[in-house]
């Protein structure tokens, strides 16, 4: 079930990847940027996409970038190419749902607008953990569903729409999820009404 999903998905964000910049304007710069500052080390980037981070990310660190659209990753790699960027960049075809990096591998894992369209998002943010440092930090800037009842239930009535022509859900209750995953959230910001988040977890290991 998951990998033919996971096949689906790949393939509308095959499709929609000669547009998709225009398409995620609703994440603005400002907050990417505010994400992104302070990172340091060595950095993973799950769902990197056509890279609309790059250029706010800071110099010295060492960044590895991966997704499972190969026409998102080449979008990407035509921006590595075109950026005079101030750090060394790999980037890889992978499945966030199946890493194949080795535990505790990242000082920093960041993501945006991903856990949208992860076919089995808990797993994903367990993935997350598992890579991440112990003492590092997992720092995320998702849309999910609105706490909004009325809100929450109009997302739910429209989100076939989104998901039909790209693969992304508008009502994800990555809160619940981040939980499930047993990852701690030690900050919480809303940055558009209770829809777009700044999100810093925390990777709590077991002994």
């Amino acid at each position: 079930m998951t990998e033919n999903t996971n096949k689906t998905i790949k393939k509308r964000y095959n499709r929609v990847s000669f547009f998709y910049d225009s398409m995620d304007r609703m994440m603005k710069d400002k907050w990417r940027k505010n994400l992104l500052k302070d990172v340091k080390g060595t950095v993973l980037e799950v769902g990197i996409g056509t890279g609309k981070n790059l250029s706010f990310y800071p110099e010295g660190i060492q960044l590895t970038g991966i997704d499972f659209s190969p026409k998102m990753l080449e979008k990407a790699v035509e921006k590595v190419k075109s950026l005079d960027l101030p750090f060394p960049v790999t980037l890889n075809e992978m499945d966030i749902q199946q890493m194949d990096f080795p535990n505790d591998s990242f000082d920093y894992v960041i993501s945006t607008c991903v856990f949208c369209s992860v076919p089995d998002p808990v797993k994903g943010l367990k993935e997350l953990k598992r890579v991440c440092r112990p003492d590092g930090k997992i720092i995320m800037l998702e849309h999910m569903r609105s706490e909004n009842e009325l809100l929450g239930k109009l997302m739910d009535i429209a989100n076939p729409v989104p998901v039909s022509i790209w693969g992304a859900n508008i009502n994800r209750k990555t809160l619940e999820n981040i939980e499930k995953a047993g990852l701690t959230i030690e900050e919480n910001e809303e940055l558009f009404h209770t829809i777009v988040r700044k999100l810093k977890l925390v990777p709590m290991k077991n002994p």
